[in-house]
């Protein structure tokens, strides 16, 4: 069923701001920090099981065995760089800025104020990053929802501990999710109406390496600007097809 992936997200965040704002200021940030390292290393299972797809049959009877590795090698290098010119990880950084001082200035009370506050911090982290982007595509694609069941494990805990702090205006960030991955499903699941198999399976395998990035984040390993590489998602079937007519 396409978009039970966003459903189950969106159920995750309601589920978890609920009980944040039981429990309060009552979660210790050890355990917060101890649970998002271990949901880091099944984010680089994940991304490793996406990764196992680069052999599959209908990429390497399309371009051969050894082409695979350097499409994905060009379109992240590619990719990179046109996210970088466009400061795409700059750009939403400064959109959440823009976004928390518009509302910074509405009138209202404290409560009004945590309750905003509250929303758009939660949306800003549960919508607009990678995994809701490469998850919604790939259940878009048919490829699955295991990358949102990932992403609903993370924003259980996350909303859980938004909630504690800012109350319920966590749980409305819950519609942001449904209408940004909603949109991104569908963008999925019409590309693949037209994409073949092969073009499919090679944006998968990179959108796989491009969550080990979102897994070093995580662990800490290494602040991996994600969103400056999320055009290599686009330019990976284009350098698909174009190795495909030379090897045809």
């Amino acid at each position: 069923m396409h978009g039970l992936g966003t459903i189950i997200n969106v159920v995750a965040i309601l589920v978890g701001s609920a009980i944040g704002v039981g429990l309060g200021s009552r979660l210790p940030e050890r355990t917060r920090d101890v649970v998002t390292s271990g949901l880091g290393l099944v984010t680089l299972l994940v991304a490793g099981l996406s990764l196992v797809d680069i052999t599959k049959d209908s990429l390497t009877q399309a371009v051969g065995t050894a082409a695979p590795v350097l499409i994905v090698l060009g379109a992240v290098l590619i990719g990179g760089v046109i996210g970088s010119l466009l400061h795409l990880e700059a750009r939403l950084e400064q959109f959440g800025a823009w976004v928390q001082r518009r509302f910074g200035r509405a009138k209202g009370g404290e409560a009004r104020a945590r309750f905003v506050e509250g929303f758009v911090d939660a949306s800003l982290l549960f919508a607009i990053g990678p995994l809701a982007i490469l998850g919604s595509i790939s259940d878009g694609l048919g490829h699955g929802i295991n990358q949102l069941v990932l992403k609903s494990s993370l924003d259980l805990f996350a909303s859980l501990a938004f909630a504690a702090a800012l109350g319920w205006g966590v749980a409305l960030s819950a519609l942001s999710v449904g209408i940004v991955q909603g949109l991104f499903t569908l963008v999925g699941f019409f590309a693949g109406q037209v994409l073949p198999d092969a073009s499919i399976t090679i944006i998968g395998v990179t959108g796989g390496l491009i969550l080990i990035g979102v897994a070093m984040r995580m662990l800490r390993i290494k602040d991996v600007p994600v969103a400056d590489l999320l055009p290599a998602l686009v330019v990976a079937p284009i350098l698909l097809a174009i190795v495909q007519a030379i090897h045809g």
